[in-house]
């Protein structure tokens, strides 16, 4: 299994793309949080595949079932409970179609990790649709996200993100200081008919999506994450900080190439003078003027929202013909991939990186439980 980074919330995701199954296993959640079922499959509905014209045209409906950790909540007919056992959940594939691999168990596909696999395996990967190397693993990451989500807004932390670019097209920030995010922006790209925060510019995406599709290529791009609510003082320096763990898992998500927080690499073109975010009073409490650090400073929250970017590759699958070669005869040779497959995963990826970042901020609250907010319910 492969295991979500987490020192305190252990998650492991199993299966492959064409596998029977594919689901998750949480280990030590916490006893008593209640799940709203509406919720989560609203936030699964997102990532799910088949129901957009942009994306793959597989068909899956992704309602986790859940096998153990829970209970009915006695106060609502559609919520469960953590009952502090490991929670195990999973989502049966009904629409694959392993043929349109055959040709992959011999000649890998340029930019995937075929090759890569076929070397650490031994030959004996699963290749069909990726096996596990899938952004089908990504389901049960929003299954354990989700509920991760919603401990935490159920805390006053809240999540969101969206697409800030695809090829050449940007979308607008959150916030162009950073400091000014509220709820409602949050969540205004989840509520729209595409994850931007300007609807002019998700439909010139949807059009340079569609594009690809019909010239058989592909389009990478960025996507922007926030965090409200979090207070300061969470994290730790060096290698245990804020930025590494939320790092680590979001390189956990396939095709994430780059993650950066706050100005990023913007900084190296900046002064001191101009990058230092000034410190002031507002309502009585410690804050500041701007936000070029992301919300961290030494790896530790400094009450200021979280943001960062991650950098997401094109999908490697693309129906040209590609060079590359035979594992079995050692000769180059030309590959044509067969498969259904997103000319952009940014849409369906916005989703998994607020889900990441829910398990990673759990994980991080529970080591450090005395800036966890008293319920809000």
């Amino acid at each position: 299994m492969s295991s979500i980074f987490g020192k305190n919330l252990k998650i492991a995701v199993f299966g492959q793309s064409h596998s029977r199954a594919i689901g998750c296993v949480i280990d030590t959640l916490p006893a008593g949080i209640k799940i709203d079922i509406s919720r989560l499959n609203a936030f699964m509905a997102r990532r799910a595949p088949g129901n957009k014209s942009y994306s793959t045209s597989r068909k899956e409906a992704d309602l986790p079932e859940f096998l153990s950790g829970v209970l009915p909540a006695k106060d609502d007919p559609n919520a469960l409970v953590t009952c502090g056992a490991p929670l195990c959940a999973v989502i049966f594939n009904s629409d694959a179609r392993s043929a349109d691999y055959s040709d992959i168990f011999d000649i890998p596909r340029p930019g995937h990790a075929d090759f890569t696999a076929n070397v650490a395996y031994g030959s004996f990967q699963d290749v069909r649709g990726g096996g596990h190397f899938s952004g089908r693993l990504t389901a049960p990451v929003c299954i354990a996200g989700g509920i991760c989500k919603q401990y935490l807004e159920d805390r006053g932390i809240f999540i969101g993100a969206h697409i800030s670019r695809i090829g050449d097209l940007i979308d607008c920030p959150f916030d162009v200081d950073g400091v000014e995010i509220d709820r409602a922006r949050l969540e205004a790209a989840a509520k729209g008919p595409f994850p931007t925060l300007d609807e002019d510019c998700g439909k010139k995406m949807i059009s340079l999506i569609e594009s690809c599709r019909a010239n058989k290529d592909s389009v990478g791009g960025c996507i922007e994450c926030a965090v409200i609510g979090l207070e300061a003082g969470v994290g730790a320096p060096m290698c245990d900080g804020l930025e590494n763990r939320l790092s680590a898992s979001l390189f956990a998500i396939p095709a994430v190439k780059g993650v950066e927080f706050g100005k990023g690499f913007e900084v190296c073109g900046l002064y001191g003078s101009q990058n230092n975010d000034p410190y002031c009073i507002k309502d009585g409490k410690i804050t500041a003027k701007t936000n070029n650090a992301g919300g961290i400073l030494g790896g530790i929250s400094n009450g200021m929202p979280i943001i960062f970017k991650c950098a997401f590759k094109p999908t490697p699958t693309i129906m040209q013909p590609q060079q590359s070669v035979s594992l079995s005869q050692k000769k180059e040779t030309t590959l044509l991939p067969k498969g259904r497959h997103d000319p952009c995963i940014l849409p369906r990826a916005v989703p998994v990186v607020e889900a990441v970042t829910a398990i990673t901020l759990t994980d991080m609250l529970l080591e450090f439980p005395k800036h966890i907010p008293h319920e809000t319910m």
